[in-house]
């Protein structure tokens, strides 16, 4: 029975680690967020794609605010409306997320948030707007590994620069 058990408990180290390897190469590094701030995005992209399809060109300016120079009021009041669990949680809030479930079952409808601001940073950061439930998946990698590799002030600071606030 232990040589089962030591021979199972192998197999799923080896497998957990061949994913982290393989992790590393598809999902980029978010640890030189720690340091780095994002020219562009991927919903910026995704927008300026959209844009040239219709023909129309787009120059896209942002203006880095560090969050030292971002009123703390502005912070507690984007905190408290998109995500009020943000200091407490490790990136996912399911009890939102449940609530958001029940929502869309009822609706028949892929409507409801329950979305992190972690979660929405790995959106707007990596991926396409799309719902698709691979899509959500891969928010939830990137999501979990913003929450292990920043800090809450970091994250909050890279949200509040990068966050689509409306269209465009």
């Amino acid at each position: 029975m232990t040589k089962k058990w030591i021979k199972r408990a192998a197999i799923l180290l080896g497998l957990l680690l061949v994913l982290h390897v393989v992790g590393s190469f598809i999902y980029p590094g978010v640890a030189k967020l720690k340091s780095q701030n994002p020219s562009m995005t991927a919903l910026m992209e995704y927008r300026q794609d959209e844009l040239r399809k219709q023909g129309k060109s787009i120059k896209i300016r942002q203006y880095w605010v560090p969050l030292s120079r971002i009123s703390p009021y502005a912070v507690k009041a984007v905190i408290i409306a998109e995500d009020d669990k943000f200091w407490s949680h490790e990136g996912f809030d399911f009890v939102a997320m449940q609530k958001a479930l029940e929502k869309d079952l009822k609706k028949r409808k892929l409507k409801a948030g329950g979305s992190t601001i972690s979660q929405q940073l790995a959106k707007n950061l990596y991926l396409s707007p799309s719902k698709d439930p691979i899509r959500k998946l891969r928010e939830a990698i990137f999501t979990w590994r913003i929450e292990r590799s920043l800090s809450k002030r970091r994250i909050i600071e890279l949200y509040l620069n990068v966050v689509e606030w409306g269209e465009g």
